[in-house]
């Protein structure tokens, strides 16, 4: 577990009392969010100061002194600091790089209500965050409030289409980020999910328990008490987040019989190692969350230069399965660029399938041989033709097809040495 720096070193903060420090809404009062700031406390590379100066209007710089204080402010390659200050990368727009990465505009019935797959929907309730990431899928709205999403209008919207659709049993609370309204509008939103007969389950995906863990209150863990069972995804990409005050945190929530689970981005010279990815699922189970999705970067406009190479999402997953325990393996999945939903991508352990002999691999590589039933095997293509599910039409020639399986090094289109 990574500890605290503290904050009494910091020369902005050295005079603030730990009863300020503990406040979330002082936190927020004093989020970071000018250059000079920055710079009373450490120089910043060029390009870091120009990014910062011309941010403006979405997803402008905002730091909370809690994470700020996890920075180191000599490196300038400190994963905490550059999840948080902006470089002139950003303003590098790609060959495809998209406006809405996940084509979340298009399946929207109703302002900030997300309806793709058949049985759950995403409620985005808020353009705000506590602090907001440079690697941000959402970066065309959150940091304004051009869309309304606070509106009651909005709210009301949504529970009338959901009451409409009963066929939606699963709810989303996203944003921006949800722990930035107050405990009122939250059980206002949580109050409307539950009166609908339909909705089964509801979660929260929200960073701020990672970004400004303060935010995690009793008062807070009550409300979710009361609206039981509640689960959350939190946002997680580095071990250096899990902090013995993000701890406090976790466990406040997890004692309040919140399940816990982790989502995190796949970010170039952040957390785009094995060892590092691994260290970070180990300390999410100690602090009691569980991991649950890896994402491959979207490609969002601004920040291509987060993005990596599939090959290596598929090397970390690989690394994981087999070399430490199943609860730490998450799953690693792309948003089809334009509304494709996750897709699921992991290591092709199957090596050869064919007549109802499938040879397998293991996580060490060693090969191994599973037999199917013959009673469960799939018919051949001939089989199929006769249209009576044997080859030879007499009930006797019993046999599955050979089915193409596509290796890793065929997916990739790289070479093994190289893996």
């Amino acid at each position: 577990m990574s500890q605290d720096n503290g904050y009494h070193h910091i020369p902005m903060w050295r005079d603030v009392s730990e009863q300020e420090w503990e406040d979330w809404h002082w936190q927020l009062r004093n989020r970071i969010t000018s250059v000079d700031q920055l710079k009373g406390w450490f120089p910043l590379t060029p390009s870091e100061e120009e990014a910062a100066r011309r941010t403006q209007g979405r997803l402008v710089m905002a730091i909370p002194p809690y994470w700020a204080s996890l920075m180191d402010p000599q490196d300038p390659h400190c994963p905490i600091r550059r999840q948080c200050i902006p470089t002139m990368e950003e303003f590098e727009l790609r060959e495809h790089d998209l406006l809405d990465p996940c084509g979340e505009d298009g399946d929207m019935p109703v302002p900030g209500l997300v309806h793709r797959y058949p049985d759950r929907v995403l409620f985005l309730v808020t353009e705000q965050c506590a602090m907001y990431c440079r690697h941000c899928t959402r970066r065309r709205l959150v940091g304004t409030t051009s869309r309304g999403l606070m509106s009651s209008a909005n709210y009301d919207a949504t529970f009338a289409y959901l009451r409409a659709h009963p066929e939606v049993r699963d709810v989303l609370i996203s944003g921006g980020d949800p722990l930035m309204l107050t405990e009122r509008r939250l059980e206002t939103i949580l109050a409307g999910l539950r009166a609908i007969p339909s909705i089964e389950f509801i979660r929260i995906g929200s960073r701020t328990p990672v970004t400004m863990p303060q935010r995690v209150t009793p008062e807070f863990c009550g409300l979710l008490k009361r609206y039981a069972p509640i689960w959350m995804s939190i946002h997680f990409c580095h071990p250096k987040e899990v902090t013995p005050r993000l701890k406090q945190a976790m466990d406040r929530l997890a004692d309040s019989g919140v399940p816990l689970g982790s989502q995190t981005v796949l970010l170039r010279g952040i957390n785009d190692d094995p060892a590092v990815m691994k260290k970070l699922m180990h300390e999410l189970l100690k602090v009691r969350v569980r991991p649950y999705y890896i994402y491959q970067c979207d490609p969002a406009q601004g920040i291509s230069h987060f993005r990596t190479s599939v090959e290596t999402g598929v090397n970390i997953i690989e690394a994981l399965r087999g070399h430490t325990t199943g609860y730490a393996v998450p799953t690693y999945v792309i948003d089809g660029p334009g509304g494709g939903g996750k897709i699921p991508i992991s290591p092709n352990y199957v090596v050869k399938y064919e007549h109802g002999v499938m040879t397998l691999r293991n996580y060490a590589g060693e090969p191994y041989t599973y037999y199917e039933p013959s009673e469960v095997q799939a018919p051949t293509p001939a089989a199929a033709a006769n249209g009576n599910g044997h080859a030879n039409g007499n009930g006797n020639g019993r046999g599955a097809p050979v089915v193409p399986i596509r290796t890793l090094d065929d997916l990739l289109k790289t070479p093994s040495s190289k893996r």
